[in-house]
C-alpha cells in the first residue's frame, strides 16, 4: 500500500508547448512588464511541460517561536509542488511514495519567500520521480539563496486505486538529460537501501557502547518519549479524500521536535531526514497517531525516530502503519554553531536496537551525503573501498559516467575511417569520447567490454586484469597492470571498481562504468607507478538486432593528459588504432560464439 497524499484539482494532461507541423500556435500573451518584441527576435525555449513553480510569502502563521519558518509548513509546501508536478504529466491523481534525504541548509525568516520548483526527471512503469529545489529569497536585499534540493517518487492511480501506465518523459535540456539517466541510478539506490542498513549492522558490534562525554549524566531515552494524536479533517485531505502527505510529514515533524527539545531543553533546529517511504493510506476520519523518540545523541546531533500509525472510529480494529521517519536535529548557539549535546541513555533491548541502528544510519548519511552528493571536483580520484559504502560508490560511479555522457559540447575532433573522436573542453577537465558502430548485438558487446579480464586482447596498453573481489552481479574490482608510460621507468597499476548497468528502458544504453578505489589488501607497491582513474566507461547502444554503436568516454586526468593531447591533435593514432582492434575483437567473438552455437 501506499500513502496518497495531495491531488490537484485539473487532471488532464496539459497540451504541448509546440504545435504540431503545418499548425499555427494563439498569440502567447505578454507577462507583465514585457516589452513587444521585434519580427526577427527568437522565440523563447519551451518551458518543460511539466515543470511546477510556487512562491510563497512566510507569514506569523507558518513560523515558529523565532520567527523562522516551521520546517513542516516546508514539507507541506514542498509535497503539494511536487504532486501537482506529477499529476502535470500522468493527467490523473498521484500518490506519494517516497522522499529521499533532505539537508536543510538554512532557515527561512517571517517576511521572506519560499521558491519551489518541481518538475518529473523521469517516468518509470507506473511511478515517477520528481525533483524539488527550494530557494528563498529576500524581498528587501534581493538575496536568493538555495535552502534544499529533494527527490520524490510519485505513483500514479487510476479508478479504485488501479495503477497507471505512464507515458515515458522525453528530456529536452542537457540538464534534464542528466537528471533523467541518473535516475535511474537513484532508483536502483533506493530499493536497496533497507539492505544497505541490515548489511552494515550485521557487520558491526551487536553490543552497545556508550559514549563518554564531560559533563552531567546521560538523560534516559524514555523521558524524551512523545505521543500525540491527530483527527483527519477535510482540510488536510484531497479531493478523495487522502490525507496529504505533506501533512503527515508536518506533524511527524512537530513530535519529533518535541521530542529533541526534551533531550537539550532547548529549541533545537531540524537538519535532514532520512530517506523514507510511506507504507500505507489514511483517509478522513482517521485518527493518526504519531510518536516519536531520541535514538541516538552523538556530539553535535541528535537522530529522532518518529512513526505515524492510523485507525478508525474502531479500536478493535488494528492500527495501520503508515510511515516511519528518522530526522537529525542541532541546538545552534547565538552564533549559529552547533551545541554539545547531553549524553543518551538507551531503554534495554529494542532502546539498544534503536541506538545501535541510528549510528548505522548516520554514516550511510555522511556516504550518500559525500560520495553521492558531491560534485567530481570535490571527490578525490580514489575513493576508499568499503562493504558499507558500496552502493553509494557505485552510484556514483555510474551516474558521474551518464553525466559526461549528457553533456551537450562535445566537439568532434578528428574521424579516421569508421572511428570519430570527440572533446569536450571545461575549466578543470579535457574529455575524450571515441566511438564506432560496430555489427554485433549490444547485449553481446556488453557482456565482452565489461569483462577486464579480457581487455589485453585488444588494448594493448593492458598487461594484466585481475579480478580482485566480486562484490555483486554488476559491480567487480580489479587490479589492473599497463604498459609503462612515455617518460617513466616502471609501468602503471590501478585498483578500479567496474560497475555494469542494463538499459532500464527503451532508449537507455548498456553502460559499463570505471573510477579508481583504494584497498587496504592492494596498497601502492614499490615496482609500480600507481595510477587512477576518475570516470571512464562504455556505452552501448543498439541500432539495430545485429548493429550497436559503441562509444568509450575518459575524463582525462593529469598523468594521462599528455597522452590524450597528443591524439587530438593527431600526431599519434593511437586511440583510433586500439578502438579499431576494439571491434575486431567484438567481430571475432560474435563469430566464435555463432561457430560453437551452429556446432552444438
Amino acid at each position: 500500500g501506499r500513502c496518497r497524499p495531495p491531488s490537484s484539482p485539473g487532471k488532464a494532461k496539459p497540451p504541448s508547448f509546440v504545435p504540431p507541423q503545418g499548425s499555427t500556435s494563439p498569440p502567447r500573451a505578454r507577462e507583465p512588464g514585457e516589452e513587444a518584441q521585434g519580427a526577427m527576435a527568437s522565440p523563447p525555449p519551451a518551458r518543460n511541460p511539466t515543470e511546477v513553480q510556487m512562491s510563497q510569502l512566510v507569514l506569523p502563521c507558518h513560523t515558529n517561536h523565532r520567527g523562522e519558518l516551521s520546517t513542516g509548513q516546508l514539507l507541506k509546501w514542498i509535497d503539494t509542488a511536487a504532486c501537482l508536478s506529477a499529476e502535470r504529466h500522468a493527467g490523473c491523481p498521484c500518490v506519494t511514495a517516497s522522499m529521499d534525504d533532505i539537508y536543510f541548509e538554512h532557515t527561512i525568516s517571517v517576511g521572506q519567500v519560499v521558491n519551489i520548483k518541481a518538475k518529473v526527471n523521469r517516468a518509470f512503469n507506473s511511478s515517477m520521480e520528481v525533483g524539488i529545489q527550494v530557494s528563498y529569497e529576500d524581498l528587501c536585499s534581493g538575496k536568493h539563496c538555495s535552502i534544499c534540493k529533494a527527490y520524490a517518487t510519485f505513483v500514479a492511480q487510476g479508478p479504485l486505486g488501479s495503477k497507471v501506465r505512464l507515458e515515458p518523459l522525453i528530456p529536452q535540456t542537457e540538464e534534464e538529460k542528466i537528471e533523467h539517466s541518473i535516475a535511474a541510478e537513484r532508483r536502483r539506490m533506493r530499493l536497496v537501501h533497507k539492505d544497505t542498513l541490515k548489511d552494515l549492522l550485521t557487520r558491526s558490534p551487536q553490543q552497545t557502547e556508550l559514549e563518554t562525554r564531560d559533563g552531567s549524566g546521560a538523560v534516559p531515552a524514555a523521558k524524551t518519549r512523545v505521543e500525540s494524536v491527530e483527527l483527519v479533517l477535510p482540510p488536510h485531505a484531497n479531493h478523495q479524500g487522502n490525507t496529504f502527505g505533506g501533512q503527515i510529514m508536518a506533524w511527524m515533524e512537530n513530535v519529533a521536535t518535541i521530542a529533541a527539545s526534551r533531550l537539550c531543553h532547548a529549541h533545537p533546529t531540524l537538519r535532514a531526514i532520512e530517506m523514507f517511504h510511506f507504507r500505507g493510506p489514511s483517509q478522513v476520519g482517521d485518527r493518526l497517531v504519531l510518536k516519536a523518540i531520541v535514538n541516538n545523541a552523538f556530539k553535535n546531533s541528535m537522530e529522532v525516530g518518529v512513526s505515524a500509525e492510523a485507525y478508525g472510529q474502531e479500536m478493535s480494529v488494528s492500527r495501520r502503519h503508515i510511515n516511519s521517519a528518522f530526522m537529525t536535529f542541532v541546538v545552534l548557539d547565538q552564533d549559529g554553531h552547533p551545541r554539545t549535546l547531553p549524553m543518551l541513555a538507551p531503554e534495554p533491548g529494542d532502546g539498544e536496537r534503536r541506538y545501535r541502528e541510528a549510528s548505522a544510519r548516520k554514516k550511510i548519511r555522511l556516504d550518500r551525503k559525500y560520495v553521492v552528493s558531491c560534485k567530481q571536483t570535490e571527490v578525490p580520484l580514489s575513493v576508499p573501498w568499503d562493504q558499507s559504502n558500496k552502493v553509494y560508490l557505485s552510484y556514483n560511479n555510474v551516474s558521474a559516467l551518464k553525466m559526461l555522457v549528457a553533456k551537450a559540447n562535445w566537439a568532434l575532433a578528428r574521424e579516421k575511417e569508421k572511428v570519430r573522436m570527440y572533446t569536450l573542453e571545461e575549466d578543470k577537465f579535457l574529455s575524450f569520447r571515441i566511438e564506432i558502430s560496430v555489427g554485433i548485438a549490444a547485449g553481446r558487446a556488453f557482456s565482452l567490454l565489461s569483462n577486464l579480464e579480457r581487455r589485453h586482447e585488444w588494448d594493448s596498453h593492458y598487461v594484466s586484469a585481475e579480478l580482485v573481489q566480486k562484490v555483486d552481479d554488476d559491480d567487480m574490482i580489479y587490479h589492473v597492470v599497463s604498459q609503462k608510460l612515455r617518460h617513466e621507468n616502471k609501468p602503471q597499476d590501478f585498483v578500479i571498481l567496474a560497475s555494469r548497468r542494463k538499459p532500464c528502458s527503451m532508449g537507455d544504453p548498456y553502460v559499463v562504468a570505471f573510477r579508481s578505489v583504494t584497498l587496504p589488501t592492494h596498497p601502492a607497491r614499490a615496482e609500480f607507478t600507481r595510477g587512477e582513474t576518475l570516470c571512464s566507461g562504455f556505452c552501448i547502444w543498439p541500432e539495430s538486432e545485429e548493429m550497436s554503436k559503441v562509444a568509450y568516454y575518459n575524463q582525462a586526468t593529469p598523468g594521462y593528459l599528455n597522452y590524450v593531447t597528443t591524439n587530438v591533435a593527431g600526431l599519434s593514432s593511437d586511440i583510433c588504432s586500439t578502438f579499431e582492434a576494439c571491434e575486431k575483437f567484438l567481430l571475432k567473438n560474435k563469430e566464435d560464439l555463432i561457430s560453437r552455437m551452429q556446432d552444438f
